[in-house]
């Protein structure tokens, strides 16, 4: 039987078709929900998470949860907050400590100057449904679970897909834009032919999930958030607590070992065990050669895959959703230049391929660590290892994997969207500065391109909660007022923004560490947060601002046209291992 059903004004029809309904898809779905643009969200799981994959969840994707609404729920779905997030390294859970960072607790630690949203300790297991049922599951839309893409063909104009539900019920769904959000084995990447090739090598690892409801207990101030398990016999990987009472996730090397076997060796103390589950999975460093297929996009792993190693994945899928989401609502709406939706890929894949790497430098550096055999002695011989080796780790800078501001929030966009540098519409003054993971020196302060600095502006309220449905113009100083000449040339930017149907809207933002933190009296945030345009004075020519932020200005590329194509969707065949884990 086939039927036609849609969640958009005509059966079947529907603006935006987001394919895969893991953490990424379902980010994608709060932005488009919060935009007021009318999308279906098909998942082929039943909505089950039988072996989570995602904890933390990292403080520029909580930035854009705060914005949807969610940040609360996902801070409070849980996790104790007076359970210990220190990373420690070890000979075994309980055994020889080699070394500690001690990162407080949620409760306790200090509030980061740069954010007003610090990470949160959220598995996917609680991530998924909490997400999901913000957005809705129903037999009409928005979310249908237990549904599968089965093809899709491309027109001009949209997309034709088919799906089919777990009864063989067929339907069929008309988009304006398909997103595929299918993971990293991404029948939707290989459909449209979309090269994703390995930038290192894969390695096939095993996460064994179990519980240990007495093991905290008798750890007491041993406990850790993650303890990365340190001994010659192949266990270097960590082991983490999932849920801050008695769930616990170890990855290590594959064998034939029984899983209890493998848990039993990687702790030092005698507590009951009971395994859930042992699966194997790859850790693959991919990223796509291109995120765009005319109407079809890839989001989220379809796009990237990167080592667990600093948890940027989930946080760069996050980011593709908020620059994804303004761009397809700008098409959607009419007033997007025909250049705006190709940034989408310009954008995100170099900060796909800065988090691949950072995250690559994260695992060798755990790999590359030369191990004694005598580590796991009790002699003098194995504590004299244990110090060389607890010297070795604190000297290779470990802290960075698990707090590095500068990896989550240094990305700066250079695309045909932004007013980087003189001479470029509307007199930009692009301020340079450290960029992207290796940026070490980042300071907080607002580059173009880059995500315009958190600044407190009342208990509780940060400028970042003025960004996200519009365009807004900030006007900065000390005081927040504005020269008299200055303002003809606010009121010439409204009308030019407003001539092309783009939403802009002015605030005035006073006090002297936004004036800081900005560094230009006048400052364009994008509604996905990052700076357009910086000036001392309003734009020179405001029509060429207006035209180069909304993809229609020099330089735009019309590019993208979608093609006629039938694509079939099943590329990945029965059996193939999972890729991605975590």
């Amino acid at each position: 039987m086939t039927v036609a059903v849609g969640g958009g004004p005509g059966a079947g029809e529907t603006d935006v078709l987001v394919v895969g309904g893991g953490p990424v898809g379902l980010a994608l779905g709060l932005d488009l929900a919060w935009r007021g643009v009318d999308f279906v969200l098909v998942e082929a799981g039943d909505g089950r998470i039988g072996h989570p994959k995602v904890s933390t969840v990292g403080p520029r994707a909580m930035e854009l949860l705060r914005r949807w609404g969610v940040a609360d729920a996902v801070r409070g779905a849980g996790w104790p907050p007076g359970h210990t997030l220190d990373v420690a390294w070890v000979t075994a859970v309980g055994g020889h400590e080699l070394h500690r960072l001690r990162l407080g607790t949620a409760a306790g630690r200090p509030v980061p100057a740069h954010t007003p949203e610090p990470e949160a300790i959220c598995p996917q297991h609680w991530l998924v449904p909490l997400l999901r049922e913000r957005l809705g599951v129903r037999p009409d839309g928005p979310v249908r679970l237990g549904t599968r893409l089965t093809g899709f063909e491309r027109g001009p104009d949209g997309v034709r897909a088919s799906l089919t539900d777990a009864a063989g019920t067929r339907t069929t769904v008309r988009a304006r834009y398909l997103v595929g959000c299918d993971g990293a084995a991404s029948p939707v990447r290989k459909a449209c032919g979309i090269a994703s090739p390995a930038r290192h090598p894969t390695r096939t690892l095993r996460n064994v999930l179990f519980r240990a409801p007495d093991l905290a207990e008798r750890l007491g101030a041993r406990a850790a958030l993650v303890h990365f398990v340190t001994e010659p016999g192949g266990l270097r990987y960590p082991l983490r607590a999932m849920d801050g009472r008695d769930l616990y996730r170890l990855t290590c090397p594959p064998g034939p070992a029984d899983a209890l076997e493998v848990v039993r060796r990687a702790l030092a103390v005698d507590v009951p065990v009971r395994v859930l589950s042992d699966t194997e999975w790859h850790l693959t460093h991919r990223v796509a050669d291109r995120y765009r297929d005319g109407r079809v996009l890839l989001a989220g792993d379809a796009a990237h895959a990167l080592s667990p190693s600093g948890g940027f994945g989930l946080a760069t899928g996050i980011g593709d959703a908020a620059d994804l989401g303004w761009k397809l609502a700008a098409e959607l709406a009419g007033w997007a230049g025909p250049g705006l939706l190709d940034t989408y890929g310009t954008e995100r894949r170099p900060v796909a391929v800065a988090g691949l790497e950072e995250s690559h430098r994260n695992l060798r550096r755990t790999l590359d660590r030369r191990l004694s055999p005598a580590l796991r002695e009790d002699s003098p011989r194995g504590e004299e290892a244990r110090a060389a080796l607890g010297r070795q780790i604190a000297a290779s800078d470990p802290g960075r994997e698990f707090d590095a501001p500068d990896a989550h929030f240094a990305h700066r966009y250079r695309s045909p969207v932004i007013a980087a540098g003189s001479g470029a519409p509307g007199d930009a003054e692009g301020r340079d500065g450290p960029e992207g993971p290796e940026g070490a020196g980042w300071d907080g302060t607002a580059v173009t391109g880059g995500r315009a600095p958190h600044v407190w502006l009342g208990p509780g309220r940060s400028v970042l909660d003025l960004f996200g449905r519009e365009f807004v113009l900030l006007r900065l100083g000390p005081d927040g007022t504005q020269e008299t000449g200055d303002t003809e040339g606010t009121r010439a930017l409204e009308r030019a923004f407003a001539a092309r149907r783009v939403p802009l809207r002015v605030r005035r933002v006073r006090g002297e560490e936004a004036a800081r933190r900005y560094g230009r009296p006048y400052v364009l945030v994008r509604p996905d947060g990052h700076v357009a345009w910086q000036g001392r004075r309003p734009p020179a020519d405001p029509a060429g601002l207006a035209d180069l932020v909304r993809g229609a200005g020099p330089g735009a590329d019309p590019g993208g046209t979608a093609r006629d194509r039938t694509a079939s969707c099943e590329e990945a065949p029965a059996g193939a291992p999972p890729e991605g884990g975590g």
